[in-house]
């Protein structure tokens, strides 16, 4: 795997850069044996998904629909809507899964020929609502793995009525998003399942539409009339249909002599019956050919998924099959699969794998038949391919593209042209992409970029000078009067923090770029690792005076206001812990792009406590009925205790706290400390009403806290 050099060059790819890659290639170039290392192997934080039950089992994913809880009903772009006109559909993520989604270095989408362009739109419409708006798939790195010449994404025609004003093609790469994205292509070449290169070219014929009336003719050479295989030689029936596989099962286990004995599966937890790999209820009789469905989990390596074999003795106390091409017999113990969901580590804060059910059931499934679609993926000897029915794009190529050899298979029925489906839009982003592989050049290109990106992350500072300006602008429309002091120390911390970060930051950039292009090895070069230590420092100094400033917070008995002021503060008090432990890290370990990575996605998880924290529904709730003391409050216990007495009133009243007493006519009553009546009535926004009904209690706060103040 490591000597491959496309293969090399695809696990560099997604280990330095952060650009989008679709991995494609012919049947059995390997595709999967990477994404299995990339699980094990890769250092970023990743998800893998893919579009079918079946397929997200195997690949040791979840589906898509499933990890963004999305609806089967199309996506219809610019929409938020159901497309038949009911309330509009809504993401309820639970906290977890949304710190699963803002933490996440890369998204792994397998079986991708399958996924609908639509479907990968929906994708990024919930990346973006999470991370950044502004970028693709919310600017997670996304790798597609899959061949388009295989099978085609499904799509009815009622459904294509309603995208076709959207999409040129239903394929993923007609997908609005991806089309917005910068992506590369790496096409694998080497075949390991075949070894043939005579039929290695009739199959590429095939795949590329270039079957030509020889490549026909050469195929049908395989078309044997009545063509009965003995028991034996364990060949397998691929078919179009699943109620043709069904039939013939069935038929074929009714006609063996013999008892026929049930093992019946074991379903705990959540797992879902369409991603069963097997059946539930599995009959089995003496000379049954089945085939397993998993690997070996014992280490032995006794079998593997796609394996034939024939069920050589069985009865109420096991099962015992001799796999294909002669192996040692091997007695079936229960295998068990897995649904799992992502979730994080409370302890590490990575992301792992959490079990929701599992399917225990003996390893194997009748196999005298099976279709075209579920054989993707997998391996045989020997086949029978009626494949003069296909209806879609890829099918008779899967088919044909299982076999090792052409002496191999036999055709049930002649193939014509029209048996082998091209779907020319596939054979033009073919082209397309493949003018997108990335030659040395580029690919160092992309490296660098990413590295600079990153360091244009730690040393970005935009984003937190807009959380400030949206803060400060808000309490400069609605609150200028009640808190003139606070509002001209945020506006003077503004343009402090635009001249001595912002400013500065920009020219750093500069510097650093110029060093990054100078430097033959720019990640180990010790003079811009010292430059970035340096400026870690000071932008972490910094800091400090915009952190004093943000812990004074203002309050209003504007319901609608109040939200606004606590959301923009939470985004603020959010981005400005993210920057300063970022830069902290760097300062304490260096700019090493793995360790960054893991850093940031750590502190970008909200539940961690304390820094990079963002309050949820309910503690926001419960943060605006508690009033921080601003600079402008010149008694603040007091405050405090006016505060809590209207909140007790309201509550008895059951009233909205403002019209108790207005927030106004409290900062008056603190300020003033008035003694008497009179001097109430001359405060602001208390009116003669207010005090009739609360003058006597006011007063009696302000003359207790004078008392305590002597």
């Amino acid at each position: 795997m490591k000597q491959n050099p496309e293969l090399a060059l695809a696990w560099q790819f997604i280990e330095n850069t952060g650009t989008h890659l679709f991995l494609t290639g012919k049947a059995g170039t390997g595709k999967t044996t990477f994404l299995r290392r990339l699980k094990a192997e890769c250092p970023k934080r990743m998800v893998v998904l893919a579009p079918t039950g079946i397929a997200a089992i195997n690949a040791g994913g979840v589906t898509i629909h499933s990890f963004f809880q999305l609806p089967f009903a199309p996506h219809v772009p610019d929409t938020s809507f159901s497309t038949d006109g009911k309330a509009a559909y809504r993401y309820r993520f639970g906290r977890e899964k949304i710190n699963i989604i803002r933490s996440m270095d890369l998204l792994v989408i397998d079986e991708i020929s399958m996924v609908r362009a639509d479907l990968l739109d929906a994708v990024d419409q919930v990346l973006r609502r999470y991370r950044d708006r502004s970028k693709p798939f919310g600017g997670v790195q996304l790798l597609m793995i899959g061949d388009l010449q295989q099978l085609a994404p499904v799509v009815k025609d009622e459904e294509w009525l309603l995208l076709e004003r959207y999409y040129d093609t239903p394929y993923f790469f007609s997908s609005r998003a991806l089309r917005e994205a910068e992506y590369c292509t790496i096409e694998l070449t080497t075949v390991y399942r075949q070894q043939d290169t005579a039929f290695l070219d009739l199959l590429n014929r095939v795949r590329e539409n270039r079957c030509d009336d020889q490549t026909l003719a050469r195929l049908n050479s395989r078309y044997v009339p009545g063509f009965r295989p003995r028991r034996e030689d364990g060949y397998i029936r691929l078919v179009t249909h699943n109620h043709q596989a069904q039939r013939i099962n069935e038929g074929e286990l009714e006609q063996l002599p013999g008892r026929a004995f049930t093992f019946r599966a074991k379903v705990e937890g959540k797992f879902p019956e369409y991603a069963y790999p097997t059946d539930e209820v599995l009959v089995l009789k003496q000379g049954a050919q089945v085939m397993f469905v998993k690997n070996d989990s014992s280490g032995a390596h006794r079998y593997y998924n796609g394996l034939l074999g024939e069920v050589t003795e069985v009865s109420g106390r096991g099962v015992v099959v001799c796999p294909q091409g002669g192996g040692e017999p091997v007695v079936l113990q229960e295998e068990v699969w897995t649904n799992a969901k992502y979730v994080l580590d409370e302890a590490t804060k990575e992301i792992k794998e959490e079990v929701e059910g599992s399917f225990s059931q003996l390893p194997v499934k009748t196999a005298w038949a099976i279709t075209i679609h579920k054989s993707q993926g997998l391996t045989f000897e020997h086949a029978i391919i009626d494949a003069s029915n296909s209806f879609a794009h890829g099918q008779t190529y899967v088919a044909l593209s299982r076999c090792k050899t052409l002496e191999g298979l036999v055709l049930d029925a002649p193939l014509s042209a029209k048996a082998i489906i091209s779907d020319s839009q596939v054979d033009e982003f073919t082209s397309e992409a493949r003018r997108r592989q990335p030659d040395e050049h580029r690919f160092h290109a992309l490296e660098q970029a990413y590295f600079l990106e990153l360091l244009g992350d730690l040393f970005g500072f935009s984003p937190l000078e807009q959380a400030l300006r949206h803060y400060v602008r808000l309490v400069d429309e609605h609150l200028y009067r009640l808190y003139p002091k606070l509002l001209a120390q945020y506006k003077e911390e503004a343009e402090r923090f635009h001249e001595q970060v912002v400013k500065v930051a920009q020219k750093f950039t500069a510097q650093y770029t110029r060093l990054v292009a100078s430097a033959s090895d720019y990640a180990a070069d010790s003079h811009l690792q010292e430059r970035i230590h340096q400026a870690s420092a000071y932008f972490r100094e910094q800091l400090k005076p915009l952190e004093a400033v943000a812990g004074n917070e203002v309050n209003s008995d504007n319901k609608e206001l109040r939200k606004k002021l606590q959301e923009a503060m939470d985004e603020l008090t959010r981005q400005l812990n993210m920057k300063a432990d970022l830069l902290d890290y760097v300062q304490a370990s260096g700019f090493r792009v793995p360790d960054y990575l893991k850093r940031k996605a750590v502190l970008s998880i909200s539940e961690e406590e304390g820094k990079g924290k963002t309050p949820d529904k309910r503690e926001r709730k419960k943060r605006a009925g508690v009033v921080e003391v601003p600079t402008d409050i010149l008694h603040p216990e007091l405050y405090k205790k006016l505060v809590e007495w209207r909140r007790e009133e309201a509550s008895r009243l059951g009233l909205p706290a403002y019209t108790v007493l207005q927030q106004k006519a409290i900062l008056g009553v603190c300020n003033l400390l008035p003694a008497d009546a009179h001097a109430l009535l001359r405060i602001p926004y208390l009116g003669k009403k207010s005090v009739e009904k609360y003058g006597e209690v006011l007063l009696r706060l302000v003359e207790e806290y004078r008392q305590q103040e002597r």
